[in-house]
């Protein structure tokens, strides 16, 4: 790379992409940057109806399918929650912090092993590798419904992370690579409420298979592990074979089309000049480049302030209603119009925020309202009102679910190539996940029915993520005016001509062409 394609970069800075989601009218020429980094040139008419037509395509091939498959990995690490209260702690004789240890360490190797995991993902098939993970986390599920001891729920937890990690890192980075930046977070949306989902159907499932107890010599907990581990395992032998990798190589699509996805994806700067790759090749210098991004470490900070409550929240939430004076089976039950709410919330953020073309004013907005009901539930004297401590738990699971996808896409738009963008999904989701480790610590069963330090902090961290997303928005926006500025002071050819297609490809989200979303 030239001396000033070294240099320059880091002076421009992006702004909000002014076209549509859909193309009214195209008569355009198509650039699609081939892997040898030569440039093919075609002519392509499209219509609105007709790019429409196309992206309903890759809709119903692709989203549905990691929605599912999210769901059955979201209820696969949160159904001990469900185990605990089907008698799980009893029978392995778990006291004190011995529940929270088994829940905590799952984010152990989970986190770990996520960038590793996006590492290999760029280096093979997206659908073998993940068809390879959940097979594995199937598997690690089915057997720890044969544990007899505390140890042996440690090392099968332990397991569940080293399998489960890189999935939802594969799933959302595949997301990026077949949609443009205003079109990602309703997909992704549609993609993560299955997490919220997920508590909705894990009650409903473990209500139902907790009547198994007893059966074949095995308690409800058990029967809870071995039926939800045998479904990843039943998926993966299939999912290698229908999940689409990327619109280069997608078989249920026509050349045609696959050419205009390809295309359409290559300008998406945000700017209207330039272009962008989704085809390179991954190497030392873009897993640098993601690792040392200072923009996604600030965004860590916002990822915990959901991560923190969530998984604290998913793991409690059934103790807590039941602490409020409900049966078991009851507080299974009423789990589930709390993570239906949440489900709606986080569809209409994604869908507005699409629609204004920004992020931070959501995320912003969600902590806010996770916050009204963390304050609800500190000022509340439990366990007197349990209506109203149950009311309050529908704003904290509303306001946690919906900011966090407003993020993952808020960073997926800020980072390219593609290859940094998936070390930097990456790592912003496995350090990100280190929140779920404090989040398992902070809801003590000593403080039940109060959970003063469990609410407490999670109130904290709502907090701090909302003053970190105003300083990641203060620095996207100062970055796009200085590129603004480059451009209103030289023409577009004055700035080409200082790189060749290939460098300016290699700067990615730091080519003066690049515009951050805000």
């Amino acid at each position: 790379m030239s001396r000033d394609a070294e240099k320059t970069p880091g002076d421009f800075k992006d702004g909000a992409l002014g076209a549509s989601d859909f193309v009214e009218k195209e008569h355009v020429e198509d650039k699609a940057v081939i892997s040898d980094g030569e440039v093919e040139a075609n002519h392509v008419e499209v219509s609105e109806a007709e790019a429409r037509r196309i992206l309903a395509k890759v809709d119903y091939r692709l989203v549905p399918m990691l929605a599912l498959l999210y769901l059955v990995a979201f209820i696969d690490r949160s159904n001990i929650g469900n185990a605990k209260i089907a008698g799980l702690t009893e029978d392995l004789k778990m006291k004190g912090l011995q529940y929270n240890t088994a829940v905590t360490l799952f984010f152990v190797p989970y986190t770990l092993l996520e960038v590793p995991s996006n590492i290999v993902l760029k280096m093979m098939r997206p659908s073998r590798w993940i068809a390879i993970l959940m097979f594995s986390w199937g598997l690690v599920m089915t057997l720890m419904g044969l544990v007899s001891s505390y140890g042996g729920l440690l090392a099968a937890r332990w397991f569940l992370g080293v399998t489960e990690s890189g999935f939802f890192p594969a799933a959302t980075f595949l997301l990026t690579l077949w949609y443009r930046r205003y079109e990602v977070q309703r997909r992704m949306a549609v993609f993560y409420v299955a997490a919220s989902l997920s508590g909705a159907f894990s009650g409903l499932l473990a209500f139902a298979i907790q009547k198994l107890d007893g059966r074949a010599g095995l308690s409800g907990w058990q029967w809870i592990f071995l039926i939800e581990g045998l479904i990843p395992v039943a998926l993966a032998l299939v999912i290698w074979k229908i999940l689409p990798d990327s619109p280069e190589t997608a078989s249920f699509l026509k050349q045609e089309e696959r050419d205009f996805l390809v295309r359409r994806l290559a300008e998406e700067t945000g700017s209207g000049h330039g272009r962008v790759t989704n085809q390179d090749k991954i190497n030392k210098k873009h897993i640098v480049a993601g690792l040392s991004d200072w923009k996604v470490w600030a965004a860590v900070v916002i990822f915990w302030g959901n991560t923190c409550g969530v998984y604290g929240f998913t793991a409690t939430v059934p103790t807590v209603i039941a602490d409020l004076g409900y049966s078991s089976a009851n507080a299974q039950l009423m789990t589930i119009p709390i993570y239906v709410f949440a489900t709606i919330i986080t569809l209409i953020f994604a869908w507005w925020s699409d629609y204004k073309r920004t992020r931070s004013p959501f995320i912003i907005a969600g902590y806010c309202i996770a916050s009204c009901g963390f304050i609800a539930q500190l000022a509340i004297p439990h366990p007197k009102y349990p209506g109203l401590t149950y009311g309050f738990l529908f704003p904290v699971a509303g306001g946690l679910y919906c900011p966090f996808i407003s993020l993952v896409s808020w960073i997926a738009n800020s980072l390219a190539p593609s290859s940094k963008r998936a070390v930097g999904m990456a790592l912003l989701i496995s350090v990100g996940n280190m929140g779920g480790i404090m989040g398992s610590n902070i809801y003590l069963a000593r403080e039940k029915p109060k959970y003063r330090t469990g609410f407490g902090v999670s109130l904290a961290m709502c907090i701090a993520a909302i003053v970190m997303t105003f300083v990641l928005r203060w620095a996207y926006s100062r970055e796009n005016a200085k590129r603004d500025q480059l451009l209103a002071e030289h023409t577009e050819e004055e700035i080409r001509a200082q790189y060749t297609e290939e460098q300016m490809l290699e700067l990615g989200d730091r080519s003066p062409f690049w515009r951050y979303t805000l």
